[in-house]
């Protein structure tokens, strides 16, 4: 039987307050904060932020206070119809630049790091 795509993205963060404003507040994901207490498990219990996408496959992407060791060396991509105005209000907001808005095969991407050093890339289609 083969897997599906991919349905889960979790990070680990230093300081969930500064991440959720870097992913929520900057990059405008709907964020809900939540507190499950349930058990010791870190990948489902303690102080995170998360949303989920329905619309076409399940994705769900969560932002956990760290309990152990912080997500870092990663990179993760969203996609967006407004590539230059995101640019805009990262550089303005100070977030560190990867790379400007160029052309790739896929369409026109930058990228970014989030407060603990995650490569973000965005995209804007050309399709």
């Amino acid at each position: 039987m083969p897997i599906s795509p991919l349905s889960l993205v979790v990070l680990e963060v230093a300081d969930l307050d500064r991440s959720i404003i870097f992913y929520r507040d900057l990059l405008g994901l709907p964020l809900r904060r939540e507190d499950h207490r349930q058990g010791e498990d870190r990948w489902i219990s303690g102080d995170h932020a998360a949303t989920s996408w329905r619309e076409g496959h399940f994705l769900h992407f969560a932002l956990y206070q760290a309990k152990g060791v912080v997500t870092t060396n990663v990179q993760i991509g969203f996609m967006t119809g407004e590539l230059d105005a995101y640019h805009e209000r990262l550089v303005e907001a100070e977030v560190t630049v990867d790379h400007p808005p160029r052309q790739e095969p896929w369409g026109c991407t930058s990228r970014y790091r989030d407060p603990d050093g995650n490569s973000v890339s965005l995209t804007q289609s050309d399709v």
